[in-house]
């Protein structure tokens, strides 16, 4: 699933921007002259820099990478600091040194007394940015044999160097940045991948870390065959459809139950600029990642999650029209992500259906066996072999990636920072659904979770403000404080269904 990846990187930057986040910061010092890529951003002393990292720990005949960073400084130099925030916005593959500009505008007010370290993590943007051949658009709308091939073109092209592309090798990256910049501790802003990053950072340097917040969050031991994603698609239709009452819940999921099974055995070809094969596995796709992305941003904007119930019912009453062009449209949709770093990290790091030791043969009946203990019902609406395959970093997509790394292990409770933790959830988020944010926050010391009404992959975006507000009084008091403004947030707009 793409657990983690961004497509409203600007609106991200903007919720990012509109939190004010606290911690202690180090030297006022007026910065050095930085390199020419380093943003110029009015009113602002922007320090630049580039850190050098050893591409695989302990393996110093690897090689090195670049890991560049843009430490902006508040406008008020006169007082000591606030604060300084790291935000990373997900991926894996966004890169932050380029928006500068766009997150320093959108943040004046946090500005003001506050830092903000821009660090673009390695194998991105300005940090030794990684190539090994991959299309981001053709790896998303391409058939699972595509994607497997993709993924074994690109281990095959980085060799050894796979091997250097880990969350815990950019979380290290991290804390020599802020070593390098004399700042004690950070407060890590994760959302979406940034929320399995932050974490590893967490674990990996505790004695840094003041605060976290996690927006759109997924565990380290997140469910193998994604259950808790598949029945985050039915329950988010069930929830537009009764804020709504523009459909019924009850029979959205059916019709999705009814046209996912039609189209596991006779997909529909999808023209258009961006034509695909919609089976049942891209119906998954499109459905869980691309609709519930950015939802809630703008209530009174048509999105795909709201389209879909109707699409849905037409479709599994003999008209496949409004499917089509809701496919056709999702397709279209932008994404701002680096594929080539996405699919090393996920591939080194998430957990799997099969042993990495084992050969391709026994893979294959490792995933095989571990679809069978789904059982006949499914997953969701979905049947296991059609959700698993919508996953473009889960289920077997990663089943040919040579066995660069061991994986990961589960963050253990005990080596959690005993440090306040926030957790977001969007209720409509089928990515990094309610279920997921709950088994997050269950695994800190000191975790407070909040399901956000009326929203999806993330809920930052929504336009209220409740939420930046109560990030904002987190931080500062290590409470969310009162929580009742998520009730005004509007339901998002539903396309009538035909009875």
């Amino acid at each position: 699933m793409m657990r983690k990846g961004m497509r409203s990187l600007a609106g991200l930057l903007a919720a990012l921007a509109a939190a004010t986040l606290v911690t202690g910061c180090g030297s006022d010092s007026a910065p050095p002259p930085g390199p020419d890529w380093c943003p110029t951003v009015p009113g602002h002393q922007v320090q630049c820099g580039v850190e050098s990292r050893p591409l695989v720990a302990d393996r110093p005949e690897m090689g090195t990478v670049a890991v560049s960073y843009a430490l902006i400084r508040r406008s008020n130099l006169d007082v000591p600091a606030a604060g300084t925030v790291t935000p990373n916005p997900g991926g894996p593959g966004v890169p932050l040194i380029s928006h500068a500009a766009q997150a320093t505008q959108l943040a004046a007010q946090l500005l003001d007394d506050h830092d903000l370290l821009l660090i673009d993590p390695r194998g991105t943007g300005l940090s030794s940015p990684v190539d090994c051949g991959a299309d981001e658009a053709g790896y998303e709308l391409g058939t699972r044999d595509y994607q497997q091939q993709t993924v074994a073109t690109c281990g095959e092209r980085l060799g050894a160097r796979a091997a250097g592309y880990t969350s815990a090798a950019t979380a290290d990256d991290f804390d020599a940045v802020r070593a390098r910049l004399g700042i004690p501790k950070l407060v890590l802003y994760g959302i979406s991948y940034g929320t399995y990053l932050m974490p590893v950072y967490a674990e990996r340097h505790p004695d840094h870390v003041q605060s976290i917040v996690l927006s759109g969050a997924y565990p380290p031991d997140f469910d193998l065959l994604s259950r808790p994603n598949a029945e985050a698609v039915s329950l988010a239709l069930q929830r537009i459809c009764d804020r709504s009452r523009a459909c019924d819940g009850a029979t959205a999921v059916a019709d999705l139950r009814t046209v996912a099974q039609r189209l596991a055995t006779t997909p529909l070809s999808i023209t258009g600029p961006n034509p695909l094969q919609l089976s049942e596995s891209k119906l998954a796709t499109l459905a869980f990642e691309v609709a519930t992305t950015g939802v809630g941003a703008d209530p009174q904007q048509p999105t795909l999650l709201g389209m879909l119930p109707a699409a849905l019912h037409t479709a599994a009453n003999g008209d496949d029209t409004a499917l089509r062009q809701w496919a056709e449209r999702a397709a279209a949709e932008p994404t701002a992500e680096s594929i080539d770093l996405y699919l090393t990290v996920a591939c080194n790091d998430y957990p799997n259906l099969w042993s990495r030791e084992s050969a391709l043969p026994e893979r294959e009946r490792q995933y095989r066996e571990g679809l069978a203990a789904a059982g006949p019902g499914g997953v969701g609406a979905f049947s296991a072999a059609g959700f698993s395959a919508g996953q473009r970093d889960g289920g077997d997509a990663c089943i040919r990636w040579p066995a660069f790394t061991r994986p990961q292990p589960v963050h253990a409770r005990e080596a959690l920072p005993n440090v306040p933790v926030l957790v977001l959830s969007g209720d409509l988020d089928a990515i990094t659904p309610d279920a997921n944010g709950q088994r997050v926050a269950a695994g800190f010391p000191q975790a407070t979770f909040l399901s956000v009404p009326n929203t999806g992959h993330v809920p930052d975006l929504e336009p209220t403000g409740c939420i930046a507000g109560i990030v904002n009084r987190f931080v500062r008091t290590g409470t969310p404080g009162p929580t009742s403004c998520v009730d005004a947030i509007p339901p998002i707009a539903v396309t009538p269904v035909s009875k």
